[in-house]
């Protein structure tokens, strides 16, 4: 028997992915096209087994000190753990025993930091990592800014422990998604010619998943479209 918690995350889920498709559909592309990370910081790990259930696998967490023992309360090797939130440097060696993906490098340090944690951990493969791109070039809100992205980039991709995916950005408040977005888009290409597999755009939220897929998202993180507002467990 499905439960009530169980239940009100299909409904929403069924919701998340319809703006999905129909986001694809307005941009021409194809929604296998666009990754769902169902971010889950504050909820609790039955919920991540709940999301499994319905067919989500890949799931977002922000911060190492609840994102480790979730991981391994689940223990489910089908869930993909993407890291999203801004990573210290002294918790590298444990997010690269749990994470399939670190979306949010942005600095030098932080690229020798989870080379270092990756060989020590003796993962069977490489981690896969973004460059968190800072948009506004606002260094106090993380991310890398202009004339680092790419140097941050070349580092990724020049050790055999990290594989570069791509970049990722939040888009700053006080900008318009649209342009957020694009700009993000244009760094993107920026990327690609130098690194033709890093194709990854990791953009868009629940409230702005259309405009980032518009603009090439390959993976939106979601967290109250599909897991709500209600107080959060845990």
């Amino acid at each position: 028997m499905v439960d009530a918690r169980t239940e009100e995350i299909g409904r929403n889920l069924v919701q998340v992915r319809a703006r999905i498709a129909a986001a694809c559909a307005a941009a021409g592309r194809s929604p296998d096209e666009v990754t769902l990370v169902a971010v889950t910081k504050t909820y609790p790990a039955r919920d991540v087994t709940r999301l499994a259930e319905l067919g989500v696998h890949d799931v977002g967490e922000n911060r190492d000190q609840e994102a480790g023992p979730k991981a391994e309360a689940v223990g489910d090797p089908a869930v993909r753990w993407h890291f999203v939130g801004q990573l210290q440097r002294n918790k590298a060696r444990s997010v690269v025993r749990y994470a399939s993906a670190v979306h949010s490098v942005d600095s030098l340090r932080l690229v020798d930091a989870l080379v270092d944690a990756a060989v020590k951990a003796e993962r069977p493969g490489p981690l896969d990592a973004l460059v968190q791109v800072s948009l506004d070039d606002d260094e106090h809100r993380g991310g890398a800014v202009t004339g680092m992205v790419e140097q941050v980039a070349a580092a990724i991709a020049a050790s055999p422990s990290l594989r570069l995916r791509g970049v990722m950005a939040v888009a700053p408040l006080d900008w318009e998604a649209d342009d957020a977005f694009a700009r993000l888009a244009a760094i993107a290409g920026r990327i690609r010619q130098r690194f033709p597999d890093a194709g990854w755009i990791s953009a868009g939220m629940s409230n702005d998943l259309e405009s980032a897929i518009l603009h090439g998202s390959t993976h939106v993180r979601v967290g109250s479209a599909l897991l709500g507002n209600r107080t959060p467990l845990g």
